[in-house]
This record gives C-alpha cells, sequence and structure tokens, in this order.
C-alpha cells in the first residue's frame, strides 16, 4: 500500500527541515515519542540505522536518502511491518513550505496486520496525516 500526504507550513523551509531533524522535538508532534538512539553510522548521514522508541511500540529506521533540505528518504522497519518515508520540503514562498510524505509499505508479517490493511487502509494513512498536522501547528507556535 502506497499514499502521500501533504501540508503547507507557514514558515521558512529552513526551520521546517532543522526541525524535522531533531529528534529532541519529535515527542511535540508524534504522540507517544520518547527517543531516537543510534545503532550505526552517522548521524542524519544515509545508511544510519536508529531505533526510534515510542510508548507502544519500537521501529529501526536506516537512512535511504539525505539530500536535505529538498528530500530524504528512510526504512522503517517493525516487527509486524516494513515501510519507506520518501520526504520533500518544497519552498512555496519565503514564509511558506510544502511538507510532502510518501509512504509506501512494502512489508506485512502477520495474519492480523495483513487484515487491518485491507479493512482499514485508511488508518494508516489518517495516522500520518494526524502528525503531519501536529508538526505543522507546533512549528508554527514555536
Amino acid at each position: 500500500m502506497k499514499f502521500t500526504c501533504t501540508i503547507d507550513i507557514n514558515a521558512p523551509r529552513d526551520k521546517v527541515v532543522s526541525t524535522f531533524l531533531n529528534p529532541n522535538k519529535q515527542h511535540h508532534f508524534q504522540d507517544g515519542f520518547i527517543r531516537k538512539e543510534l545503532l550505526s553510522g552517522r548521524i542524519n548521514e544515509v545508511g544510519t540505522k536508529s531505533k526510534l522508541i515510542y510508548k507502544k511500540l519500537e521501529l529501526i529506521e536506516t537512512i535511504q536518502l539525505n539530500n536535505l533540505p529538498d528530500a530524504f528518504k528512510g526504512s522503517y522497519e517493525h516487527k509486524h511491518t516494513t515501510n519507506t518515508m520518501y520526504v520533500t520540503f518544497t519552498s512555496i514562498n519565503a514564509e511558506t513550505t510544502r511538507y510532502a510524505s510518501e509512504i509506501d509499505y512494502i512489508k506485512l508479517n502477520g495474519f492480523i496486520i495483513k487484515m487491518m490493511m485491507k479493512l482499514f487502509p485508511g488508518m494508516f494513512r489518517k495516522q500520518v496525516d494526524k502528525w503531519m498536522r501536529q508538526f505543522k501547528i507546533y512549528i508554527e507556535n514555536e
């Protein structure tokens, strides 16, 4: 399953990108986020692996592309899913940035997650939309 979510943020692209890259701010806009632990590589470099720890789950992030401020791509592994996230940041003008995130679920492990994906595909998109709206609110009010 693949989908794209887009939101316009009333802030300059540099501010949006620096917030996106800062794990110390992530708890402000991603519910349940606790911390990011470096597993291998160098922070924000291609090939780097990190563990993203949330209250209810853990993900392993592998950076596949970091061409910021333009684009970023990572893969995210969980015991039930593997997905990629391709993000772009486009300056609409000096004070507005378009944030687009393309999510592609490439692996589903287990009957329950496969059924959820078939029966409730919008649930996955709603979570991404929610975090993007919270990201926008956080940046615009920071």
